[in-house]
């Protein structure tokens, strides 16, 4: 684990990523497969395989209380140690002491966290980190912590682990990104390429595959700018969700590859009668159900008879609706009935045991609508760890599911590509997808084959009333900021943003922020009223969180406002206005 850590130093000594990868393709080379296997897991910044169910659970507030015993610190020295250092595996290695005996292996490590993930309760599993801490050497307790925390922080994508492996063990870089998608696990990546049988990866489903991004275009000339045929979507205001599906068995992953299966029980059971195994990708929205069925494959240009096609499916609800399912371990029947869902598909990536990413569009968008077209079997739905699989309601006929085709037009020209807009925005959707229908599938990447077009619903001039130290690049300045608006003579905190400032500005501003703090509560300072902003988000939601009653969604900083006195900044009657005008 020594050579490990000085290793994991000597990449974030480095901003370079030809000579991050060559660090990590001799530190591979100079270990056992066994090690290599699982230091490839670690460098990826996680303490298991990416396809396996293991957590560690243990949080935060546990670690930093293990680090405060063994290093016998007052709180303050870490407290200051941490504001300094930014991060609590830094903090570890900074004031752990050093013991004779101390030092571990990496299979040692690796042993440790699967007896974590084992133990039940709380206390079991502290005491097993605490000894691991224990044995450690100060640099070797930074990284596990790191990694422990999902906070490596060393400038290591698990994109540059693999073009270590290929480098590392002479494989072509291509089959070793084919294998680790395949298998989602880095580690038996590893052990393929030591051996030669990269080719021999196959598919292993129920682990998340990386989702396709989309980049953003300002206008309607340049939404029809980078291919000449496009397919055309709405943009729905709810979460991304990938669904796995296979012999009854289902289970669904967010864009953070989260499984949250559990929050929309009433999902599977429908998922389920597909007439194959499949991977899905879509987006589920709260949703208001018309009668119509629940596909609608318009895919022709637009036109008012698409149009009243999309429109019959029903409508979404905005997402703040949507947000009291999210989370939850058991939704009540109650909630199951007045917020339903809609899982809108809109691609395939795997069907019939095949992948299909490679395919394109258009040809992956045919086999969706006869997927989706089948007859489903009827098969019994195999409920997943404490996922609801029997839904039980006193009027079975309150409670709707629905797996929609999501409608797909053509756009041949910048006034067809507006008229879709305002229809997207009518149906409450937030703008438009604009597809290459040429384009492969490319998990993780952003690029101009897949594009969104939206507008920000508004924004507000708000108060800065509080301000955090930032993180990564950003250890040593104040780049947080919580805002407020008028509620009266009083102001009421609202949300909180940390991009669309450059860096000579948030310097300045922490510098102003220092001179003018009223209250230093460590990780936080509350601070003079006094700065404006103008921030721009996506919409507006309830929330318990801020004494305002609102939240913002997405809330970005578009600009400085010294223009504005605090005065000026926005009411809490605005704020009001525009979550009714988003309604």
């Amino acid at each position: 684990m020594r050579e490990f850590a000085k290793t994991c130093e000597a990449i974030g000594a480095t901003t370079k990523k030809l000579q991050k990868t060559a660090i990590v393709a001799e530190y591979l080379k100079s270990r056992s497969v066994d090690e290599a296997a699982v230091s490839a897991v670690f460098l990826s910044g996680r303490p298991f395989p990416a396809w396996e169910e293991a957590t560690l659970q243990v949080g935060g507030r546990s670690l930093w209380a293990i680090v405060a015993e063994l290093a016998g610190r007052e709180e303050g020295e870490l407290t200051a140690s941490y504001r300094r250092l930014g991060d609590l595996g830094a903090v570890a290695g900074d004031v752990l002491p050093e013991r004779p005996g101390q030092g571990l292996t990496v299979l040692d490590v690796e042993t440790s966290f699967r007896q974590i993930a084992a133990a039940r309760g709380s206390a079991a599993k502290t005491a097993i980190a605490r000894d691991l801490l224990s044995r450690a050497t100060p640099l070797e307790a930074k990284y596990i912590v790191k990694i422990m925390t999902g906070d490596l922080r060393i400038g290591l994508k698990e994109s540059l682990v693999e073009e270590a492996v290929a480098k590392a063990y002479g494989s072509p870089l291509t089959e070793v990104q084919r294998a680790n998608m395949l298998l989602g696990d880095i580690g038996e990546t590893v052990r393929l390429a030591a051996a030669g049988r990269l080719t021999e990866a196959r598919m292993r489903l129920f682990h998340p595959l990386g989702f396709m991004l989309a980049s953003p275009v300002e206008s309607t000339d340049e939404g029809l700018s980078y291919f000449p045929e496009a397919a055309v979507e709405d943009k729905y205001d709810g979460i991304r969700a990938q669904a796995h599906v296979s012999e009854g068995e289902v289970r669904i992953f967010s864009r953070t590859r989260d499984e949250i299966t559990e929050s929309f029980p009433e999902l599977p059971p429908v998922l389920a009668g597909l007439p194959q195994g499949a991977i899905l990708d879509g987006e589920i929205v709260a949703w208001e159900f018309a009668s119509g069925p629940a596909q609608a494959i318009v895919d022709e240009p637009v036109s008012e008879e698409g149009e009243q096609k999309a429109d019959s499916l029903g409508r979404p609800r905005p997402f703040s609706v949507l947000q009291q399912r999210l989370g939850r371990k058991k939704v009540s029947d109650k909630m199951l009935r007045e917020i339903p869902v809609a899982y809108l598909v809109f691609d395939v990536l795997y069907s019939n045991g095949e992948l299909m990413i490679e395919r394109p569009l258009q040809e992956r968008a045919g086999i969706l609508d006869v997927l989706l077209a089948a007859p489903r079997k009827n098969i019994h739905h195999r409920a997943h760890k404490g996922t609801q699989g029997n839904l039980a309601f006193d009027d079975q006929a309150e409670c709707k599911a629905g797996i929609i085709r999501a409608p797909v037009f053509r756009a041949a020209s910048a006034e067809e590509l507006e008229q879709l807009f305002v229809a997207a925005r009518a149906r409450g959707n937030e703008g438009l997808m604009i597809k290459d229908l040429h384009s492969a599938y490319t998990p993780g990447k952003r690029g101009k084959s897949w594009l969104k077009m939206k507008r920000e619903l508004a924004t507000l001039d708000v108060v800065v009333t509080a301000v955090e130290y930032g993180h990564g690049k950003r250890i040593g300045v104040l780049s947080d900021y919580t805002f407020a608006v008028w509620d009266g003579d009083r102001l009421v905190n609202i949300g909180k943003a940390y991009s669309g400032l450059t860096d000579t500005e948030i310097a300045e501003m922490t510098q102003w922020f220092l001179e003018h703090t009223i209250e230093d509560r460590g990780f936080l300072r509350v601070v003079e009223p006094k700065i404006v902003l103008e921030v721009a988000f996506n919409n507006m939601m309830r929330s318990d969180r801020h004494e305002s009653g609102y939240a913002l969604r997405f809330p970005r900083i578009v600009r400085l406002r010294p223009d504005k006195s605090a005065e000026d900044a926005d009411t809490l009657e605005r704020a009001r206005e525009i979550f009714e005008q988003q309604k």
